[in-house]
Parts: C-alpha cells; sequence; structure tokens
C-alpha cells in the first residue's frame, strides 16, 4: 500500500509517498512529471516516514544540511536501472555543489565501462527523480552552467541552490 502526506515547505506544498517504511516520492505539488495513480494511494499523515521526513526537511529549509543518514528509513525510488544509477549518482553530489549532465554521463559510462553516455539521456533521468531535494537534481546544471529545467519549476530551483550557497552570479 502507498501512503501519502502532504507537506507545507518554505517554496510550497509537497506531496510524499512512502510504501513498505520506505520513501517513494517527494514532489512539488503540480510539478512535472506529478505522478497520475494517486487515486490508488491513502493518505496517512502519521506515518513514521513522513514525521522523520518533515524532521529532516525542517532542518534543510533552516540552512543546514542534514545527512541522509538522519532519517529513520530508506530511499526507495521506482524507476529503470538505467535511472537508479543515475539518482544514485546525484545522491554523491554534496550540498552546496553542482554537477553538470556532461559530469554526470561521464560518472555512467565509468560506472558502466562504456566509452561515452548521451548528456541528454542522463537528462530524461534527472528529470524523472521522483524524490526532489533529497536525491539533489537540483544540484545538476548546464554544460555552459546555466539553469536548465527542473521539474519543480526554475524558481524552485534557484531558491534551493541559494539556500545551499551556490553563487548563482555566473
Amino acid at each position: 500500500m502507498v501512503y501519502t502526506c502532504s507537506l507545507d515547505t518554505p517554496l510550497g506544498r509537497m506531496t510524499a509517498a512512502a510504501e513498505a517504511e520506505a520513501l517513494t516520492g517527494l514532489w512539488f505539488n503540480g510539478q512535472k512529471y506529478y505522478p497520475a495513480h494517486i487515486v490508488q494511494w491513502v493518505s496517512q499523515e502519521e506515518y513514521p516516514v513522513f514525521k522523520d521526513l518533515q524532521k529532516w526537511l525542517q532542518a534543510y529549509f533552516a540552512g543546514h544540511n542534514p545527512a541522509l543518514s538522519e532519517l529513520g528509513f530508506p530511499l526507495k525510488p521506482q524507476g529503470t536501472a538505467f535511472r537508479q544509477t543515475i539518482w544514485d549518482i546525484l545522491l554523491a553530489i554534496p550540498y552546496g555543489q553542482t554537477r553538470t549532465y556532461g559530469d554526470i554521463a561521464k560518472e555512467y559510462a565509468c560506472r558502466k565501462g562504456l566509452a561515452s553516455m548521451s548528456a541528454q539521456a542522463v537528462g530524461g533521468a534527472v528529470g524523472h527523480n521522483p524524490i526532489s531535494i533529497l536525491i539533489p537534481c537540483h544540484r545538476v546544471i548546464g554544460h555552459n552552467k546555466s539553469l536548465t529545467g527542473y521539474a519543480g519549476g526554475l524558481d524552485k530551483k534557484i531558491a534551493l541552490l541559494t539556500l545551499e550557497g551556490v553563487d548563482l552570479s555566473k
């Protein structure tokens, strides 16, 4: 069973989804790629995963860098093996730092023993990340350091990077 919870954040309302004591989704309401099958979900605001998530998000939005290990549950995003690997690479991007789609493509190719990987394919996987903020897709930028798309909206990407102290003046 998929449990859900609505969370208020400084950047707007978010919806979290959890299943079997693991977080499976966290989306800004109305964002691109917002799940379509939500009618099958059960609202359960008191589910333990959501209480821990709320504490983590409060610390994050207060300007702290809470470790994912502080969560009392695992992240279990659902997606293809390719997307899972890309999301794993995103988890390695440190707080307050950015990587380009090309950087991630090179990392993926290296992990898989490939000569190269398409940055556009990486962009598709990054854009479909189902766990916003915790799997930090907002830390991915264009090859010329441009702030390219973010499923939650470019305004939210800018706010998250600013919160983390990323210099956006370039």
